[in-house]
């Protein structure tokens, strides 16, 4: 699947960010890796107030499959976390790029997004991984 949206920037960890107004980030995981996962089932998130660095882990995602580390595309300040996610898991799998949202972060640091990958980088970098 190569219809990454395009208003979105890419981690190498199979994060997304989308900018939104006054310095603030939605972050969530992107098709790719809601996919490689399989059926989520528990999402562990940082609390509001919390400090995330860039590319650190932040909280945990467990599937059918596996647990796996979830991590920051960008270091800030957790300003809200998608609570919907407690009860209903799947919407990380049904809509990764909408209501399976995770966290939204207060940008310490706007250029980090530099080190991010477009939706194009993205969708290569998954070839180069294949």
């Amino acid at each position: 699947m190569n219809d990454h949206p395009q208003d979105l920037k890419y981690s190498k960890e199979h994060e997304w960010i989308k900018l939104g107004e006054n310095g603030i980030g939605e972050v969530g995981i992107t098709h790719f890796a809601q996919d490689s996962l399989g059926d989520v089932v528990f999402v562990e998130l940082p609390e509001v107030g919390d400090g995330v660095e860039q590319f650190e882990k932040m909280g945990e995602i467990e599937s059918v499959k596996a647990v796996s580390d979830l991590y920051s595309p960008i270091s800030g300040k957790i300003v809200e976390r998608n609570d919907r996610l407690i009860d209903s898991p799947e919407l990380v799998n049904d809509r990764p790029y909408d209501d399976g949202w995770l966290v939204r972060v207060e940008l310490a640091d706007a250029s980090e997004t530099d080190k991010l990958l477009s939706a194009d980088e993205y969708a290569a970098f998954l070839d180069t991984e294949g």
